[in-house]
């Protein structure tokens, strides 16, 4: 029973974030595959790779906000500019991840099918991608406050 709850207390705030990292996940998800396909039947259907690209930074611009506001609201702020350009830099990451699968189902498998694209970029690419992106966020823009940083907020927090 001690262990149980032990276990459970230690990962139920690493199981919140996975949860609402993942809400925001989904709702970017409908924005860069309905952005993907939207720009592939308007246009861009023989530029799969550019179609993606800009599906790709929409829904990327929503999913800072929703994670810096929700997902991660309780992490200590390190500034806009630090966090966005860590976001765009580590959204490039996964963004080359999702671009080179539909690069080799496109180029190297020849598949050209909107059934293969979708495959490719928007089921293989995002969950590689997402993946990556949970844990650099975590890691490096999201960032936890220190212990002493905690301490000194907690210590403010009691006095009034």
């Amino acid at each position: 029973m001690g262990i149980t709850s032990s276990l459970h207390a230690r990962f139920a705030h690493l199981w919140d974030e996975i949860m609402k990292f993942g809400a925001v996940g989904a709702a970017a998800f409908v924005i860069d595959a309905g952005g993907f396909n939207l720009l592939m039947s308007h246009g861009l259907n023989h530029k799969p790779l550019t179609a993606k690209a800009v599906s790709m930074s929409v829904a990327a611009t929503f999913a800072y906000f929703a994670n810096r506001h929700w997902t991660w609201r309780d992490r200590t702020r390190s500034g806009l500019g630090r966090e966005y350009l860590l976001f765009f830099v580590f959204n490039l990451i996964g963004f080359a991840i999702a671009e080179g699968c539909l690069a080799i189902s496109e180029y190297g498998m020849h598949q050209h099918s909107v059934l293969a694209r979708n495959i490719s970029a928007n089921v293989i690419g995002t969950i590689l991608g997402t993946m990556f992106r949970f844990w650099s966020y975590r890691k490096w823009v999201f960032v936890e406050a220190d212990d002493e940083q905690r301490d000194e907020e907690a210590a403010k927090a009691s006095i009034v």
